[in-house]
């Protein structure tokens, strides 16, 4: 067996592994949905369905570029399949980035900000109430 059929056989691999992982996921992810949904939140359901078919997408997609990457650098060695590469990569990125924003809310250059300020249960009470987490901890 050569190099490039072992290589072709690899990146096979990870685009099972990578479709696997999305439809596998993604099946699971709603099957939790619907036992959270039997539990009678239906709100809840269907944001714990949402964010983990999200990630489930997030890492059938980085599987996928992978994938990809081995194919052009291993077997097909051309100008072409590396600007295909490029496109896949760009728009895979692109998709993996907004997946992500939608996910957790925000920007990534901005969650460490967001994560510093202060709640309102973090805050400090007033002098006499009961306030912030240190005046819920002790009642």
């Amino acid at each position: 067996m050569s190099y490039d059929e072992v290589m072709e056989w690899v990146v096979t691999g990870f685009e099972i592994t990578g479709a696997t992982i999305l439809a596998a996921g993604s099946l699971l992810a709603l099957v939790s949905a619907a036992v959270s949904l039997r539990k009678g939140n239906p709100r809840a359901a269907y944001k714990r369905a949402r964010q983990d078919v999200g990630r489930v997408i997030l890492l059938g997609l980085e599987i996928l570029i992978i994938a990809d990457i081995v194919l052009t650098i291993t077997v097909e060695r051309t100008l072409q399949s590396t600007l295909t590469l490029g496109v896949l990569v760009l728009v895979r990125t692109f998709l993996s980035f907004s997946l992500e924003i939608e996910l957790e809310g925000s920007l990534p250059w901005r969650r460490s900000a967001a994560s510093r300020e202060p709640s309102d249960e973090d805050a400090p009470a007033a002098p006499g109430e009961q306030g912030g987490a240190a005046g819920r901890a002790n009642p």
